[in-house]
């Protein structure tokens, strides 16, 4: 069996605690590899190994910075089918989706590879006589990185490439359920150049988490996850002095209006409920159908939802995998079994699914649910599964007060062909992230992601200038000098005395 080990200090550090975990195959229910947890112990030695290195990184040039992470974008792009290889066996995503993955974990490389531009600072001259004053930002320290199980490279490449490009050096704690890409995320950073103990892995469950949000050498932590823990995370940290950006959970809606091109609506629906199994806090989870196209909106949805191939990952043919675990699997289909009874018209079950050949894989179809109310569970949870909630109103005004109550604020979307609609939805709605006929709408590397309400914990958002701004400290230097022509009798520093 394969067995994942922590990355400190520049090479493989064997586990020491004596806990492992399983991962398991997605797609056939076996468990193909064991992770090492780590111990508090364990997390001190990866912590030390960043204080140590932070020492001489915090203080290197900006030039040999952006010089390895070069070398490590070009690296990055020759492994791309290497690193989907490991998101799909431990997460289950077909390869496409975990190409998408790696590619979109690429733009913040690439972000961080023009990090000069970002850290420039600002100066004012001659404040007062003789006075100027200049703005600097210099990195934090030692940053902890915890982050989810549905995109083991991207999320950690959302966080590490700029924080080290800020001059800082960074733990990251993976999911423990597919961990395999971040330790090659981390040697491929140590072959391009990386000095030891930069990056460190260490793997664990909430032993390392919390050994994290305690330790006195990490100065802030970056979360991506569920909104429970985002908010232990937040409190935790906080309460320990450190500086903190935690991501939570969402309930993504999408407003269909009457004049909407119901095709391309539909079509949006399927790919931004379905695609990566549901298993992203930007999948759209409930459509709001304004007027009298709700059932020809839910006809096209079922149309094109009946269509899709699912199937391992490392098939070409299949167009979604399983789900990540038995466990959650069952969690998101308690959600469709019990709709009914709560009033929603299940229109698709997708709970009885399996492949043949791969009976015991984490299984489950596509469902949707119609007519479904503000107060049942599939509306009100965040479930993280192929499930698309739809909902009635009968105006605009009406599906923005529904979206506006909802207590998640990460993402939304409009579909209509009126501008006018469209401004005033860009401006009223209460999320973090809008898209515009868009149905995912997540921003390019040099924009910030982060969402609104129970969606964001802290100020800051993830990467783009959110992000520099978080593994970075602002600083003011007030400088006056005496002016040389000034200087005591009997000195002569040259200073041509023409004024």
């Amino acid at each position: 069996m394969k067995t994942v080990n922590h990355w400190i200090g520049g090479k493989t550090v064997e586990g020491a605690s004596g806990n492992w975990g399983p991962v398991t195959d997605p797609a056939t229910g076996a468990v193909t590899t064991q992770v090492a947890l780590a111990s508090a112990e364990e997390v001190d030695g990866a912590v030390a190994a960043a204080k140590a290195a932070y020492a001489t990184w915090g203080t290197s040039s900006l030039a040999q910075r952006t010089g390895i992470l070069f070398r490590y974008r070009a690296l990055l792009d020759a492994h791309r089918d290497d690193i989907a290889a490991l998101i799909t066996a431990e997460h289950g995503k077909v390869h496409s989706d975990a190409l998408g993955e790696v590619a979109r974990g690429l733009e913040i490389v690439e972000l961080a590879c023009g990090i000069t531009t970002q850290l420039k600072g600002e100066l004012s001259t001659q404040v007062s006589n003789r006075v100027d004053v200049a703005a600097i930002r210099q990195p934090v320290g030692v940053v902890a990185g915890i982050t989810p199980f549905n995109f083991p490279a991207m999320v950690p490449m959302w966080m590490f490439p700029l924080a080290i490009a800020c001059g800082n050096t960074f733990v990251l704690k993976p999911s423990e359920k597919d961990p395999s890409a971040a330790n090659l995320l981390a040697e491929l950073a140590a072959e391009a150049g990386l000095p030891d103990g930069v990056l460190n892995v260490v793997h664990g469950d909430k032993i390392a988490v919390d050994s994290l949000l305690a330790h006195p050498d990490v100065a802030a932590v970056s979360f991506v996850g569920s909104t429970p823990i985002a908010r232990y995370i937040h409190t935790t940290a906080s309460a320990n002095g450190k500086r903190v950006q935690a991501l939570g959970g969402a309930k993504n809606h999408m407003l269909v209006l009457p004049d909407a091109d119901l095709d391309a609506a539909a079509d949006a629906a399927v790919s931004a409920a379905y695609g990566s199994a549901g298993e992203r806090c930007m999948a759209i989870s409930a459509v709001v159908a304004v007027g009298a196209i709700g059932d020809e909106l839910v006809a096209k949805i079922r149309e094109r939802a009946e269509k899709i191939k699912i199937g391992p990952g490392n098939d070409p043919m299949s167009e979604m995998g399983p789900l990540i675990t038995k466990a959650h699997r069952d969690k998101v289909a308690s959600y469709v079994t019990g709709a009914a009874a709560q009033g929603a018209d299940v229109v698709l079950d997708g709970t009885g699914y399996t492949v043949d050949g791969f009976e015991d894989g984490h299984w489950i179809g596509l469902s949707l649910l119609d007519r479904v109310s503000t107060d049942s569970d599939a509306y009100r949870d965040e479930i993280f599964g192929p499930v698309l909630c739809v909902l009635r109103t009968e105006t605009y005004e009406e599906g923005v007060k529904l979206i506006n109550a909802s207590p998640f604020g990460n993402g939304t979307a409009i579909f209509t062909r009126d501008g006018g609609a469209a401004r005033r939805f860009q401006l009223e709605i209460e999320a973090g992230m809008v898209g515009v006929n868009v149905p995912i709408p997540v921003p390019v590397g040099y924009h910030s992601f982060g969402g609104w309400k129970d969606s964001l914990f802290g100020d800051h958002h993830i990467y783009g200038n959110d992000g520099v701004h978080f593994y970075t400290r602002g600083k003011v230097v007030t400088t006056r000098w005496p002016d040389p022509a000034e200087a005591p009798a009997g000195v002569d520093l040259g200073f041509p005395r023409n004024h």
